[in-house]
């Protein structure tokens, strides 16, 4: 177990139909600005297996002050309108970490694919 992390958000969303790679597009447009956000420890976002149109996305933050701190400021809004614009249903969850297991580095044969969940 590690301290690494004390707060999750999980976004689930139903995209508009066909609006995969907009949605992908406008990600990747932000998550590197979000990756230098104080307190932001990582995300993913991730695609159902069963319906192209439901995703997940998640974020690990320090704590929740970190990230409300930032769901308030202008900058936030603005970078997440445009995924937001193909966002048909959206569904928001927050959670505190109360326990992780995390293999810090990956042994032999372990394949890290950052692309996908």
């Amino acid at each position: 177990m590690t301290e690494r992390a004390g707060y999750r958000v999980l976004f689930q969303l139903t995209l508009k139909p066909g609006a995969e790679e907009t949605f992908l597009k406008a990600y990747e447009a932000v998550r590197w600005v979000v990756a230098s956000v104080p307190g932001h420890l990582g995300d993913q976002v991730c695609q159902s297996t069963e319906d192209p149109n439901e995703w997940v996305l998640t974020s690990q933050w320090r704590s929740a002050e970190d990230f409300l701190a930032w769901e308030r400021t202008p900058e936030h809004r603005a970078l997440a309108a445009p995924m937001m614009a193909v966002v048909e249903k959206r569904r928001s969850l927050r959670y505190v970490i109360r326990r992780e297991t995390v293999r810090e580095v990956p042994g032999p044969g372990d394949a890290v694919d950052v692309e996908s969940c």
